[in-house]
């Protein structure tokens, strides 16, 4: 017919699915079908999952622009990536983003990235997040004693959660694997092997874990009655190479100990080269034990003993926990902690020599 435009053959003009089809087809308001497709907490279990359920089967999704206009929202959660912290370029960051990513998509969210190279960079690139309309709140890795960010976004008003914790709760939500409990777990392992000199190799001084994962070794050497030495301890180790350099110290020692613990699993890799340069057999002579559960942890002669997070799960969490808080929830409601899982392996285990016989056999090594 003529004035009527061609068409292509096969091709035919669908209908957007709306709102309002999925509540004529459950019988339900619009009112409680958009809240239950936002997770309003007023809304039941069931009554959300019928809703989800729906809409998928219909093909419903929603303008994304036309619900920041309504909801103020933008349904995304920002991230801005440290490149100097010293993990930033770790193997578990991949499972980290993943989980992070997978517990947004799932709630309809989605994850906002950047990078920054110091602490300004990382504060001015938050203001740019947040004046853009880019993000709803952020996820705050490696938590820190003093923690910039921390302060920015409460000056700002806007949400966030914490890897982490902070010695300043107010305000906070987090969600954090508890370190200090994995030093108490290790120290009381090693002291029923056998140990009675354990050194301590721990990370960066700023970050938070720090602080509790030495309150932890304290405690449990103090709990089992043990000694320990200042020159079997040192701190700042987050490297092969710094761990190295911490691991000749204290088996210099007039005394060495016959198992050291470490903050990071980095640290210990270091360890084990130290020990290699004098000498010493890692796993017999020297226990080390440390934290994190790295894949290279697994590759190390013996296999490092560790105490492993899944990152994963954790990046799950965060994200959760944020839209959560997003959504108004208070932030005392929103601190979960969780265990980490030992991997008992080879580098653990009964000490072969007491200290006085592995600094005589270090001294031997290094005439």
């Amino acid at each position: 017919m003529r004035g009527e435009p061609e068409r292509p053959i096969g091709t035919h003009t669908r209908k957007r699915i709306t709102i309002s089809d999925v509540s004529d087809a459950l019988g339900l308001t619009k009112s409680t079908v958009s809240r239950a497709l936002n997770d309003y907490p007023d809304i039941s279990d069931s009554t959300r999952l019928r809703v989800r359920r729906m809409a998928e089967n219909m093909g419903y999704r929603p303008l994304s622009h036309a619900q920041a206009i309504k909801t103020g929202l933008t349904k995304s959660l920002g991230l801005v990536i440290q490149l100097a912290d010293h993990d930033s370029h770790r193997p578990f960051l991949a499972e980290f983003l993943a989980g992070l990513s997978q517990g947004a998509s799932a709630q309809g969210w989605t994850l906002t990235i950047a990078a920054s190279d110091s602490p300004a960079h990382t504060i001015e690139t938050m203001q740019t997040m947040i004046g853009d309309r880019k993000v709803d709140g952020f996820i705050l890795p490696r938590a820190q004693v003093d923690d910039e960010r921390v302060a920015f976004l409460r000056a700002a008003g806007v949400p966030f959660v914490l890897f982490g914790r902070s010695p300043d709760p107010t305000g906070c939500a987090w969600f954090d694997v508890l370190g200090e409990d994995a030093m108490r777990d290790a120290v009381e392992h090693l002291a029923g092997l056998g140990h009675r000199h354990i050194g301590f190799i721990n990370g960066g001084a700023r970050y938070t874990y720090s602080r509790l994962r030495h309150e932890g070794f304290l405690a449990a050497m103090e709990g089992a009655g043990l000694y320990f030495d200042a020159s079997h301890m040192c701190d700042e180790a987050v490297t092969i190479q710094a761990g190295k350099d911490a691991g000749h110290r204290i088996l210099m020692a007039k005394t060495p100990p016959t198992a050291i613990i470490c903050a990071v699993d980095m640290a210990a890799l270091g360890v084990y080269r130290a020990a290699a340069d004098l000498g010493v057999a890692i796993g017999t002579d020297l226990s080390v034990i440390s934290y994190d559960g790295i894949p290279e942890g697994a590759y190390a002669t013996p296999q490092l003993s560790t105490f492993a997070v899944d990152f994963t799960e954790s990046g799950k969490r965060l994200s959760t926990l944020l839209i959560r808080r997003i959504r108004g929830e208070a932030p005392e409601d929103l601190r979960e902690t969780v265990r980490p899982v030992f991997l008992n392996r080879g580098s653990a285990g009964p000490p072969a020599k007491s200290s006085r016989q592995l600094a005589q056999a270090i001294a031997r090594h290094t005439k």
